[in-house]
């Protein structure tokens, strides 16, 4: 399989492509700096230029993103309009996403983000990604896919092993490397296009 990986040299990426590699696929990193990652091609573009996504896509199997929205204040403007454009972009590509547990559905209603004692420093990022969520259940013709993590996600253990749910938080935490475990999972045995779903140890 042939994967571009948006976000490659990041804390999630970087382990996508690690996983990846592991398993025998080709993977092109992509990132703003167009870095060399040992073991796959590299490319350098923009998630906003959408005109090298689609280039990407021609010549990929699956397009991963897993580029988070700015943490510093900055504008998320340009991420969510990049979102907006790819979710009606078609292409022959699937489109995988990674996205954020703050949009995730509580049991008795509500998400995740709108909880007393939701970090307040995350807030942006996870009402971005509930917005950027609707992006692509609207979109028509496009297969995609979005992932969200367990509300932590961090560098831990590769165990192998994750629980999974649709719409609703599974577990409290998740190593990135379980996590990537879970994207190949799904990329070699999809069981979850067209929706999130999302997994944790």
């Amino acid at each position: 399989m042939k994967i571009a990986v948006y976000g490659a040299t990041g804390m999630v990426g970087s382990q996508i492509v690690a996983e990846a590699l592991t398993r025998g696929h080709e993977v092109t990193a992509v990132s703003r700096s167009g870095a060399e990652v040992p073991g796959a091609a590299s490319a350098q573009a923009e998630l906003t230029d959408v005109a090298a996504y689609r280039e990407l896509a021609q010549g990929h199997d699956v397009v991963m993103i897993s580029v988070p929205t700015p943490r510093d204040g900055s504008d998320h403007g340009p991420i969510r309009a990049a979102h907006e454009e790819i979710a009606e972009t078609l292409v022959p590509a699937r489109v995988f996403v990674v996205g954020g547990a703050g949009a995730l559905e509580l049991p008795g209603g509500g998400q995740l983000r709108e909880t007393e004692g939701f970090p307040p420093e995350y807030k942006s990022e996870a009402d971005s990604f509930a917005e950027i969520l609707s992006y692509y259940e609207d979109s028509s013709g496009v297969n995609w896919t979005m992932l969200a993590p367990a509300p932590v996600i961090a560098p831990g253990e590769r165990t192998g092993e994750y629980k999974v749910g649709v719409n609703n938080p599974v577990g409290d935490s998740i190593s990135t490397q379980d996590f990537a475990v879970a994207v190949l999972d799904e990329l070699e045995e999809p069981k979850n296009e067209n929706r999130r779903f999302t997994v944790a140890n």
